[in-house]
């Protein structure tokens, strides 16, 4: 890798063709991601997801497959984008940008306005032309005394106020800014945009606790909510209990599943997805988990310890597209086949 015997101009050259052929690499990198994520050949491969697929098989950051994924995802709109990535007009980081103004009606003027722009240049333009709204962070909102005001009516002193950018006809609403940000081994700093509803829990519960909490800590109250909210939804998904009844409830719907299996199946499958895939990689998603019957309760499954599993629901549905064909689950999910017509496609007619 040495490059000392290199003249400057070939040197130059040398590093102008290798950033050219970059560029085009990652035109096609994002192609076959985007037909990746269209066949969505990374359930078949043991991910429950193609963000999952990219960290895990592809070894790539978090933020170069979120710019990688939502390069993909636009490209099939607005196939101009691949053009302009393979030419080096614009970058990941500024279809990422754009992202959430992109259609197949405003890719032209987009791209234009992103190319040969910075990072830096393009968040400058794109922020004089969609505003966004300036927020207070958790720990300001719950701590400013007197009556919540709105953050679209908060202003600095010489500021403008500006319209709410979601009050135009048409717009669609932004994702809530968000950053969870570790600081130590033990601790963490979360920033998040939350609704007067969610502040005024907070508020109710921070004075709930004061007797065990005098100073009110916020990391402390936080901590007291999670626990009861897990406490609840663990009992509700997984019927946790630390009293189980010893007479158990009977059903004679196959699909349903009792708390005793619940339980039993939950703590045998560690709380996340089995499945599989095809190169061994087991998925291990602990989001989005579902009670899966092992043998299809349409050719007779029981819902029994041995007769379920933990799947997210990916792997669910990839399960049910195996057995049943992917067009029939396609017909049921857009609500072709109503729920009595759910039946095994490829059974005998009686």
């Amino acid at each position: 890798m040495s490059l000392t015997h290199l003249a400057d101009a070939a040197l130059l050259h040398a590093l102008q063709a290798l950033v050219f052929q970059n560029e085009g690499a990652t035109a096609r990198i994002v192609a076959h991601i985007a037909e990746v994520d269209r066949r969505r050949l990374y359930a078949a491969a043991g991910y429950s997801s193609l963000f999952a697929f990219c960290l895990g098989e592809l070894r790539l950051t978090e933020d170069a497959a979120c710019n990688h994924i939502d390069a993909a995802r636009k490209s099939r709109a607005c196939p101009g984008l691949l053009s302009a990535l393979a030419d080096g007009r614009i970058h990941l980081a500024s279809i990422r940008l754009l992202a959430p103004h992109l259609t197949a009606e405003t890719a032209d003027e987009m791209i234009a306005l992103a190319t040969h722009r910075s990072r830096r240049e393009l968040e400058i333009l794109l922020a004089a032309r969609f505003p966004k709204v300036e927020a207070l962070r958790l720990d300001e909102g719950i701590a400013a005394l007197g009556s919540f005001v709105a953050p679209e009516t908060v202003s600095a002193p010489g500021r403008i106020p500006q319209a709410h950018p979601l009050s135009a006809p048409g717009r669609i609403p932004p994702a809530p800014p968000q950053r969870i940000e570790p600081l130590s081994a033990q601790r963490y700093s979360i920033q998040v945009t939350v609704s007067k509803a969610t502040h005024d829990k907070i508020r109710q519960a921070q004075a709930l606790l004061r007797h065990a909490n005098p100073s009110g800590d916020l990391a402390i109250v936080l901590d007291h909510m999670a626990d009861a909210f897990l406490l609840q939804k663990q009992k509700r998904k997984q019927a946790a209990t630390q009293r189980p009844q010893a007479k158990l409830r009977s059903s004679n719907s196959p699909r349903h599943v009792s708390a005793r299996v619940r339980r039993a199946v939950w703590e045998r499958d560690a709380g996340r997805c089995t499945f599989v895939g095809d190169t061994g990689h087991r998925c291990g998603a602990c989001e989005f988990l579902e009670f899966d019957h092992v043998t299809p309760v349409a050719r007779g499954g029981s819902p029994s310890v041995e007769g379920m599993r933990l799947r997210c629901r990916t792997h669910n549905q990839l399960e049910a597209e195996r057995v049943f064909g992917r067009a029939f689950m396609e017909a049921r999910r857009v609500g072709k086949l109503g729920a009595t017509e759910f039946k095994d496609p490829r059974a005998a007619p009686t």
